[in-house]
């Protein structure tokens, strides 16, 4: 795609619905991202990259009422106290009803807005273009299993879809804890329960206490934020429950120390020993753009998997070291983040540079591609 401004999705004045149009560009033009903010031109996020909408600048008061009606008494109030919203909106829009996760936040004494397109269909993981590795995930019936990765990597995505196929192939109880909900369930094999922040529960130490008297097999927690969030989803996994959940982690070695990070040090060897015995799986991925037309981006992924060498390594605090763990196990099911680059390039989905430029080592995308393999490869 140009460099180019987008066209508007409309030439029209704001209507009731001001921002509407807006929305309806970011659908149009296949955007993950819309970012609105008074005074500026409407921007969207396409196969990664920002491009601004060809309109004029959004009227900065105009865009301020239309955000405060937006809100209901308790939202101003949140957003008052906290300086951020955030709202999962249904849009009926001309390609049918589309969904949005908004943030709404201030920025020096300004209102802006983030709102993340979500996709109304749950896709299969082969349509995601997942690695098959990861079905063995949603085979597991107890455990934590951690999806990292940094702000716009497909995270929430990736759960969806291991959450559906589990929901469409096992008699269970699943049980959600989100803020917002963003992708819908429909009953199938499984029971889902979907419990939205603000609406369902007050808070998200309300609803993890709740978590474990309301039977749940499987919890997916969106997102682990905290401390007593991420002690209360290992606990889970400790009391025999599958629990879901994100991380912002550039790598599955890293994850272990943003987790640590949470905890003071006399807490951490605790946290150590339980992540050892009941950590199942590490997944972290990052969207890549394609050198196709579609999909536009693809992921890029590395799984880790518990094993009796992981769980040693972890015990010894050589967390640092599972990365050499990942190259030497694809047989455990586990994929280093070298391999799934080399694998999307020969199946000619991405680039050779970009393969190059994302990899840790870009001699060894070289050497791989050559047909070259090192010795733990």
């Amino acid at each position: 795609m140009s460099d180019k401004p987008l066209p508007s999705a409309s030439d029209g004045t704001l209507a009731a619905t001001p921002l509407r149009k807006y929305f309806e560009a970011a659908v149009r033009f296949g955007a993950s991202d819309l970012l609105l903010r008074g005074g500026q031109v409407p921007k969207l996020r396409v196969r990664g990259e920002l491009k601004s909408l060809e309109t004029e600048p959004l009227d900065s008061k105009q865009f301020e009422q239309w955000v405060e009606s937006s809100m209901s008494p308790e939202h101003r109030k949140m957003f008052a106290q906290a300086g951020s919203l955030d709202l999962g909106v249904d849009f009926d829009l001309k390609k049918g009803v589309q969904r949005f996760r908004i943030n709404i936040y201030r920025t020096r004494s300004r209102t802006a807005l983030a709102a993340r397109h979500v996709s109304d269909e749950i896709n299969t993981l082969a349509d995601l273009h997942l690695p098959a590795v990861l079905q063995s995930i949603t085979e597991l019936r107890q455990g934590l299993v951690l999806i990292c990765g940094i702000t716009g990597s497909g995270k929430s995505t990736t759960i969806a879809s291991l959450l559906q196929h589990i929901n469409e192939t096992r008699n269970c109880h699943m049980v959600t804890l989100e803020d917002p909900i963003e992708y819908l369930f429909q009953d199938a094999k499984a029971v889902v329960s979907q419990r939205e922040l603000g609406i369902d529960v007050p808070d998200f130490p309300t609803g993890l206490r709740a978590l474990v008297r309301e039977d749940p097999d499987v919890v997916y927690i969106g997102e682990l934020r905290d401390r007593e969030t991420f002690l209360a989803a290992l606990q889970a996994a400790e009391t025999g429950h599958l629990v879901f959940s994100t991380i912002h982690a550039a790598s599955s070695a890293q994850a272990f120390g943003r987790i640590y990070d949470l905890f003071v040090p006399d807490e951490r060897e605790g946290i150590r020993n339980m992540l050892a015995y009941h950590m199942r799986a590490i997944v972290y991925q990052k969207l890549l753009p394609t050198i196709r037309d579609d999909p536009q981006r693809v992921p890029a992924v590395e799984v880790l998997m518990n094993n009796p060498t992981v769980r040693k390594f972890i015990l010894e605090s050589r967390e640092s070291e599972l990365l050499e763990v990942i190259k030497g196990a694809r047989e455990d099911n586990m994929q280093a983040f070298v391999d799934s680059l080399v694998d999307l390039v020969e199946q000619e989905m991405i680039h050779p540079q970009t393969a190059q430029a994302e990899a840790p080592s870009a001699e060894e995308v070289k050497m791989r591609l050559r047909g070259i393999r090192t010795s733990h490869s």
